[in-house]
């Protein structure tokens, strides 16, 4: 029986680069001489320290995931100072151009999965299964961790959605019903991912200062060169409502809304067609 651990992780967010790994290297000790090795993979979850309402479901997600899994305490926007927003933010950096400035809540958000890369790289280990805390599992979910896990190599980043139909794309592996495709447009949302170590280092090096949410800017391969795949069914559903409600949205006014209702298809046109043209 694999030991579950449940420890706040203080990794903080890695600059500069750093070598890459390979998948038996850490795991040939335990392993058989005839047993093929298995890549060593520890779970981290995203948890903001204020949304007590969300920590019975990180338990129970620690209790469930199929590996040793910890906290990772997410940035709190609340507390975030305009220098340390300044130090990390800046608009208009890649095009397309996001159109819209980022709330501080969504600055946290990124700097909350840097720290969950960076936790991957500091401890060395080949892969990261990344969940947020507002996040269940379903059945089909160690279906598709399977699935994921033999996709697995140096420099994979592999989503696992908790929409269907939002994304297509070309067919990579089927391993009984779950899919793992290559897809033209990736999708939205980061609440579930397994990020290799390759991946994390390649992230931790072309974000250290951003102009977008981490979610779109995973979309652009032509800048992170990261390449999701996407696992279908994910096996994961998004449950902020039941938890309270969202930590990172804030309130608009209704020329901001309306202005988004604008603009938001115009952007998700030019992330799709640029996006058609690299893959």
């Amino acid at each position: 029986m694999q030991s579950r651990e449940f420890n706040r992780s203080s990794a903080m967010p890695l600059e500069g680069s750093h070598t890459g790994f390979e998948f038996d290297q850490a795991s040939k000790s335990t392993a058989g001489a005839d047993e093929p090795s298995q890549p060593v993979i520890r779970g981290f979850i995203v948890h903001l320290d204020r949304a007590r309402d969300r920590l019975p479901q990180v338990e129970r997600l620690v209790a469930k995931l199929p590996v040793s899994t910890e906290i990772i305490e997410a940035v709190d926007g609340r507390v975030l100072t305009e220098a340390e927003t300044d130090r990390v933010y800046r608009r208009r950096l890649q095009k397309p151009y996001y159109p819209f400035a980022m709330s501080m809540g969504e600055i946290a958000c990124f700097l909350s999965h840097r720290k969950a890369w960076a936790a991957i790289v500091e401890q060395g280990i080949d892969a990261g299964l990344v969940f947020e805390d507002d996040v269940e599992i379903d059945d089909s979910f160690h279906a598709a961790f399977a699935a994921a896990k033999a996709c697995l190599k140096p420099g994979s980043f592999i989503r696992f959605p908790f929409r269907m139909g939002k994304e297509h794309g070309s067919c990579v592996l089927t391993h009984g019903e779950t899919n793992v495709i290559q897809p033209t447009r990736i999708g939205l949302g980061m609440v579930a991912q397994l990020v290799s170590r390759d991946a994390a280092i390649r992230l931790l090096e072309v974000t250290s200062v951003f102009d977008r949410p981490v979610d779109t800017t995973i979309q652009m391969s032509w800048f992170t060169h990261v390449f999701p795949l996407t696992v279908l069914p994910g096996g994961v559903r998004e449950i902020s409502p039941q938890l309270g409600g969202s930590t990172i949205k804030s309130s608009k006014t209704l020329m901001e809304t309306l202005s988004r209702e604008v603009l938001r298809p115009l952007y998700r046109a030019k992330i799709a067609l640029r996006s058609r043209r690299y893959i």
